[in-house]
């Protein structure tokens, strides 16, 4: 459940966020926590991103204390993060004053909820990664000590999947590379090139250093995958 208002607003909102492949769902319940009627409450949203509102939800009216479920469609375009976000208006009955406004706080959607992971050949891998002008640059920023354990944390926060094989990445010298691949149910292809070292001089529990090359179709896809990875690389692989 994912709360919109504060509980000392005059009405509480809440939502549950249904993500079905290319569309997304909003159940919100609203509640009149005043002893006024209000009159045409009405769920304003917007987005940003490659999201799209289907139909504007319809007016409501809400008795004293009363509450009552709102439903709203949004239609996903394509692999990026979005933001819905948006208010509640309404006019208390009887009263002379403007429309009243409640500010909802910002539902977030996440890119994972359409990235899987996907297999191609190295020379698939290579055309991609020569066709793409889309490259976002991640600077490897993270408390974990071990080269396997990063890349591991890394393809789990992705969902991507790592081509190199794993007779290549055994063994231990200080470095590893490793090319991973994913699509989205949208059929837009994500490469990425980890390039990451241990810096042994420093001691055996100096972090993971390097850098982590994103390249993609679209700008969205490849800055919502460098988001998702700098979100996800401090916290520690268990």
């Amino acid at each position: 459940v994912t709360q919109l208002t504060g509980f000392s607003d005059p009405v509480y909102a809440e939502a549950y966020v249904h993500v079905n492949q290319y569309d997304i769902v909003l159940d919100v319940l609203v509640v009149n926590q005043t002893s006024d009627t209000l009159q045409n409450c009405t769920l304003e949203l917007a987005t940003l991103g490659d999201l799209k509102l289907v139909e504007k939800p319809s007016p409501l009216t809400l008795a004293p204390h009363d509450f009552a479920n709102i439903k709203a469609n949004v239609k996903v375009a394509s692999t990026e993060n979005g933001i819905i976000f948006g208010n509640i208006v309404y006019d208390v009955s009887g009263a002379a004053s403007d429309r009243n406004c409640v500010v909802l706080s910002d539902i977030h959607i996440d890119i994972m909820d359409y990235i899987q992971p996907a297999t191609c050949t190295d020379a698939e891998f290579r055309q991609m990664w020569a066709e793409f002008e889309w490259e976002n640059k991640v600077t490897v920023n993270t408390n974990i000590v071990d080269l396997n354990d990063y890349l591991q944390h890394i393809l789990k926060s992705t969902n991507m999947k790592c081509l190199t094989p794993e007779k290549a990445l055994s063994g231990y010298c200080g470095f590893m590379a490793a090319n991973l691949y994913a699509r989205s149910i949208f059929g837009e292809d994500a490469l990425a090139n980890v390039s990451i070292e241990k810096p042994i001089q420093q001691g055996p529990e100096a972090p993971v250093t390097g850098h982590i090359r994103i390249r993609a179709k679209s700008q969205g896809m490849a800055l919502s995958l460098g988001d998702k990875i700098n979100l996800s690389q401090k916290k520690t692989s268990i």
